[in-house]
């Protein structure tokens, strides 16, 4: 594939799918900078992957693929680098606007996704995007009944933290 070709799509897919890109970041990283450092991570992924994208999937199960295995792979990387080198950096929430949020519910929704482990956040996002439990199990490299397992327990779970049942968090 000759580079003007490769650069034509990539920007094409940034274009079309940025809500996508966006949303998967703001699962994986929690300040601004990370999500800086996230999202280049992601595109660079993503303009190495336009090669390889043959259309066997649709072009939004690709992305979504690319871009939750870039975060998988970034959180872990992000995890072990902080858990060697200790910050003496105050909380990035500490820092944030106090001002209220824009919509509440979809903050809330986004502190309990980013209370999930690496997986069942990928899952969870799939979902809210509308795939069905078949696209997800193949985008994920899972079984469609494991999906379902893993979104039903997650489902449960976010119920019981809604209506207070469920005072230990997820």
């Amino acid at each position: 594939m000759k580079r003007n070709e490769q650069q034509r799509i990539f920007e094409e897919w940034l274009h079309q799918h940025r809500g996508l890109l966006f949303k998967v970041v703001r699962s994986y990283a929690f300040n601004s900078h990370d999500q800086d450092d996230l999202f280049q991570e992601i595109t660079t992924q993503l303009w190495n992957s336009v090669p390889g994208y043959r259309g066997d999937s649709a072009v939004t199960t690709w992305i979504y693929r690319v871009a939750l295995y870039s975060a998988i792979g970034w959180s872990k990387r992000e995890t072990l680098h902080r858990k060697n080198h200790q910050s003496i950096v105050a909380d990035d929430r500490l820092l944030r606007q106090t001002s209220k949020a824009a919509n509440p519910q979809l903050e809330w929704l986004y502190e309990q996704i980013s209370q999930l482990d690496e997986i069942d956040r990928s899952l969870t996002l799939l979902l809210l995007d509308g795939f069905s439990y078949r696209e997800i199990g193949n985008t994920m490299g899972i079984s469609q009944n494991h999906v379902g397992v893993r979104l039903n327990r997650i489902k449960k779970r976010l119920t019981e933290k809604s209506t207070g049942g469920d005072s230990n968090g997820i």
